[in-house]
């Protein structure tokens, strides 16, 4: 009798406390909408104010289509793609047509593809970068025989970093050569140097070589996948798709490791300048089959989220003039509440920039057959820890980090070792720049006390109710400080510079800029706050 009271009486507590819980979380989600309303009606009104009040000592402004409007197309890499949209729709038309008339017509397959696929890309690459096309030929051509002669040896790894490493670095250091330096009777191809410097697009065409080269020297391995337990697990697979994961880690045949896919792979028109980048082994799987993910109606839909998001860009630069501050360098007079508003509209504008010539040419990809990775699969204010904002920030570039880098050095074993090369390569492969190198090196500090707390925090076994409550506050806390440290690290990493840390900081422990600090933390604790509830809902879902 006194077990089956003793038990009745948890069951009542235990079901009094989910209801008091539950309760709890509804009037606390109900205050975190509110705050949260209240803060963006509050910023938006104030980068407003600053825009207009500070427009006529910006860079990069010019006049725009909307309401009369100045536009600020200050940062090059939006203004180039923006100003190129045009063209690059004609050739997306003309290889999608070109490409599909083919595979439909002619029942072409991988061989067959790889052939029409390439031809268009070369015109493509001819256009972008004229008789530069040779070095592109000529390294590639190299780093093919290299994983031929040397994809089963043990030195493999080493000789193909060192290849890649070379040639990445060299690129950047002589600016992608000249032809009068092969002699003086070349120098007349100096003129023909294209519309886009060579060695820029080069930085993915290494990536796809590195990924081309393990994935010949794993091909003689057992799939490191069991397909039928993988299928029950996958949401995707067990719905009779197939997910990327599968794709890259199925083993091909030797036949489909050709020259001819290889050179395809690399140089495949719709991911060539940007990406997202897909490893070998799913590229050349799609040759054969391609992709049955999106149907006709999600491609679509995929296009027309695509201008939508188009048109929200171009609503922020004609009112919003974040990026123009940080060219400017106006931001530096201005309080820190304001310098904390432009910071931040930077990291979004950044965010949205990625993320609308990312999926442009994923959409370009996908209308064509290949299936390529999500670069943005999450918003960047829906990322409260490092691990989750990386994996949803060039997520494409963050799965081939793990496959090629991460975890041929090693994986979770060495992992405080593995985040200093991993974000060193990062740096480098961007560009060579004190400033990227000091983004890596800050990030990886910020890193490590997040992997140790993660690690004590796994190990940690909460029971009790009010226990849940003290570690989600804890959680909360330590993703308003991850927030702001990763704005900060992306700030000295791509617009302030490692010489404007000082400054940045001695803005924010000033006097003044104290009750900015407490209260950008407190905003940062609410968002996190937030993104619980909506990880909540989706688990619920």
């Amino acid at each position: 009798m006194d077990v089956r009271f003793r038990n009745y009486w948890w069951h009542s507590l235990k079901m009094k406390t989910d209801r008091m819980k539950s309760s709890w979380l509804q009037g606390e989600l109900a205050f975190l909408v509110v705050y949260a309303t209240a803060f963006y009606i509050i910023y938006i009104r104030r980068s407003l104010q600053l825009s207009h009040d500070h427009y006529t000592k910006l860079y990069g402004l010019r006049s725009g289509w909307i309401s009369g409007r100045l536009n600020d197309i200050s940062d090059a890499q939006w203004r180039n793609f923006r100003s190129n949209l045009p063209i690059l729709s004609a050739v997306f038309g003309i290889f999608t047509l070109v490409a599909n008339i083919s595979r439909r017509f002619f029942n072409l397959k991988a061989k067959g593809m790889s052939i029409v696929w390439l031809l268009i890309s070369l015109a493509y690459l001819s256009y972008l970068h004229g008789a530069c096309v040779v070095f592109v030929l000529a390294i590639a051509s190299t780093n093919f025989l290299l994983v031929k002669i040397f994809g089963r040896t043990k030195y493999f790894s080493f000789i193909l970093w060192i290849f890649n490493l070379t040639f990445l670095l060299c690129n950047r250091v002589y600016g992608g050569y000249t032809f009068s330096s092969f002699g003086r009777h070349w120098a007349f191809l100096d003129r023909h140097r294209g519309t886009f410097r060579w060695h820029i697009c080069f930085n993915f065409v290494v990536l796809r070589m590195i990924s081309f080269g393990y994935d010949y020297h794993w091909g003689d391995q057992y799939s490191r996948i069991d397909e039928e337990k993988h299928a029950r697990r996958c949401n995707i697979c067990s719905s009779g798709k197939t997910c990327y994961l599968l794709l890259q880690e199925r083993t091909i045949p030797d036949q489909a490791r050709s020259f001819l896919t290889y050179l395809c792979y690399l140089v495949y028109a719709p991911l060539y300048i940007a990406g997202p980048i897909i490893s070998f082994n799913a590229f050349a799987t799609q040759l054969d089959n391609p992709q049955k993910n999106y149907s006709f109606i999600r491609v679509l839909w995929y296009g027309l989220r695509w201008i939508f998001c188009w048109l929200l860009m171009e609503l922020m630069t004609h009112f919003l003039y974040y990026n123009a501050f940080a060219i400017s360098g106006m931001w530096k007079h201005l309080s820190p509440a304001d310098i904390f508003i432009v910071g931040y509209g930077v990291l979004n504008f950044m965010w949205l920039k990625f993320l609308l010539i990312w999926r442009y040419f994923r959409f370009w990809s996908l209308v064509n057959g290949i299936e390529a990775p999500e670069n943005m699969p999450k918003c960047i204010n829906n990322c409260y820890n490092l691990e989750s904002f990386w994996k949803n920030w060039h997520a494409s570039f963050n799965k081939w980090l793990v496959r090629y880098v991460y975890i041929p050095l090693g994986g979770a074993e060495t992992k405080f070792l593995n985040i200093w090369v991993v974000f060193t390569f990062v740096a480098i492969w961007h560009d060579l720049e004190w400033k990227l190198l000091s983004w890596a090196w800050l990030t990886c500090l910020f890193f490590i006390p997040e992997l140790i707390v993660k690690a004590s925090a796994n190990s940690l076994q909460v029971e009790s109710a009010f226990g849940e409550v003290i570690f989600r506050e804890f959680r909360a806390v330590a993703g308003a400080v991850t927030i702001t440290c990763l704005m900060v690290a992306n700030l000295v990493g791509f617009v302030i510079g490692p010489s404007g840390l000082n400054w940045l900081t001695s803005s924010f422990l000033q006097k003044e800029g104290l009750p900015i600090l407490a209260g950008l933390l407190l905003t940062f604790y609410v968002g996190t706050k937030l993104m619980f509830h909506i990880s909540d809902a989706q688990d619920l879902s």
